[in-house]
């Protein structure tokens, strides 16, 4: 039994639901968010929330109950809140700065790497080192920021390089003489 797929999704009010076919269409304040349906699991609009349970009884339809149910809990988060991912730039040099639709950054390579800003999400440099990644659809933020992340990961001697907000080091010692 899926103790987070037992609780229903509560819809605050600015957002509606609706169930078309085999797509949850949720929309709010923040944009409109879309979700395929499985077909293992049933989802009813009661009043007040969205109410996720198992088709049936199979070992399938379990495992997706309580994951598809927080899916649907992201989609009206998204569109209510939105979702933020903050990365912290570590090292001499390095530095980023937003342009438009794109994020320049300086990572200590010959050349500036420029990454495109998909459509949907927002992203801000308050300060040269540090960038903020916003948007309504949580999977997007996501992405957009380990894509950053990944042309320079953090390195454990000197702790060089890019890092979500929070993240933890293992930091190494160095050669001993």
């Amino acid at each position: 039994m899926s103790r987070i797929g037992k609780k229903p999704v509560t819809v605050p009010s600015g957002v509606t639901a609706t169930i078309e076919g085999k797509q949850l269409s949720v929309k709010g304040p923040k944009g409109t968010l879309n979700l395929a349906l499985r077909d293992e699991i049933t989802y009813t609009l009661e009043d007040g929330g969205i109410s996720v349970q198992p088709a049936n009884e199979t070992k399938q339809a379990r495992a997706f109950w309580g994951m598809q149910r927080t899916m649907v809990q992201n989609l009206v988060t998204g569109v209510t809140d939105g979702f933020t991912k903050k990365l912290l730039i570590t090292g001499v040099g390095y530095r980023a700065a937003a342009q438009g639709r794109k994020l320049k950054l300086q990572l200590g390579y010959s050349h500036d790497v420029d990454i495109e800003i998909p459509e949907g999400l927002e992203v801000k440099t308050p300060d040269q080192t540090t960038v903020e990644i916003s948007g309504a659809d949580k999977q997007k933020v996501g992405q957009l920021a380990a894509e950053i992340r990944r042309w320079r990961k953090p390195e454990p001697y000197k702790g060089k390089g890019i890092k979500y907000d929070g993240e933890y080091i293992f930091r190494k010692e160095g050669k001993k003489k």
